[in-house]
């Protein structure tokens, strides 16, 4: 809704030095509503009283603090409800209940691929928090995301950069701030979907991976943007985290001024200079760039099955097929 959005605007502007990094659309409070069973659904679109019953309610806490926290203009039930009335009509015809429209498509025998929108580790209750999103993302939000078991899901393949990258605040203890960081975020065109900024670039931390792996139950790899790493002399690989009195392999500290003591542990290996763009089959690839795939598939615990090689559809090293039956 739209006070959604001013809210959260309001909230990132306000929090001077502790920002979030929130991409502006709302989401966080949305999400808030949805959790204190006040938020409205698209239900509530086709019945007019009750939309506006619940959007009086509503704004009488948003008004408040749109006005007299954050000194922003407030919005009326009228304004919001004559808007909102119109979408309805708009999408009235997509309107159904897809767990039903899903499960009856199972039942049929067909394939069903969901596709998760954000990183594991912005996960609400198993990412960086408070650096996260406001939902859950790992594999398992497919299933209360859609209304479909979870025994209908059969395969989980995570998709992984073959470097590692983040949006906005948060931790990033393989960070690459140098001109190795610069140059892949310029190779790899790595700046926000959503907000256009730039992302953080730095080498692949294996700890994230395999909390992904274990977080999400994945099955499969699908390693993407290795061209981007083409001309290093060395590409390293983060393996662990150490301080003074530990070691982390396979987990991230709940407590991310905890992470901020540890350093990464690396492996490096040889980079390769050759152009990689047209490799369809494992054996074309410099022999260096298939040991790091290799070296990946060791460090995660989960077969490789697909290596991306360009941004083209057809540059992709199929190792073996996901969506086989």
């Amino acid at each position: 809704m739209p006070y959604h959005k001013r809210l959260d605007m309001a909230r990132e502007a306000s929090a001077s030095g502790k920002k979030i990094g929130t991409t502006g659309r709302g989401i966080g409070p949305a999400y808030e509503d949805k959790v204190a069973r006040t938020g409205i659904r698209v239900c509530d679109l086709y019945d007019e009283p009750r939309l506006q019953e619940k959007l009086r309610y509503s704004l009488l806490e948003k008004n408040f603090l749109l006005t007299g926290l954050y000194s922003a203009e407030p919005f009326s039930v009228e304004e919001i409800a004559v808007e909102y009335l119109a979408y309805a009509q708009k999408i009235k015809s997509y309107v159904a209940d897809t767990s039903l429209i899903l499960d009856t498509a199972l039942k049929a025998g067909k394939k069903i691929l969901f596709e998760g929108a954000q990183g594991s580790h912005l996960d609400i209750d198993h990412g960086t928090y408070p650096y996260v999103t406001s939902s859950n993302t790992v594999a398992g939000n497919a299933a209360c995301g859609s209304g479909v078991g979870p025994n209908a899901i059969n395969n989980v393949v995570g998709i992984c950069k073959a470097y590692t990258t983040r949006v906005g605040e948060g931790p990033f203890p393989t960070e690459l701030t140098d001109e190795i960081g610069r140059q892949i975020q310029k190779v790899g065109q790595e700046f926000g979907a959503t907000t256009g900024r730039p992302r953080r670039c730095g080498w692949l931390d294996m700890v994230l991976v395999r909390q992904a792996v274990r977080t999400s139950g994945i099955t499969a790899l699908a390693i993407t943007k290795m061209d981007v790493l083409t001309g290093l002399d060395i590409v390293k690989i983060c393996v662990g985290y150490k301080s003074d009195n530990s070691e982390l392999t396979h987990a991230v500290p709940a407590n991310i001024d905890l992470l901020a003591q540890y350093q990464p542990v690396y492996e490096e290996l040889a980079g390769w200079k050759e152009d990689i763009l047209h490799a369809r089959n494992i054996a074309d690839l410099p022999a260096n760039a298939r040991k790091y795939v290799q070296r990946l598939e060791e460090l995660s615990g989960a077969r490789i099955n697909l290596v991306s090689v360009g941004p083209g559809r057809e540059e992709t090293i199929i190792l073996q097929d996901p969506f086989r039956d």
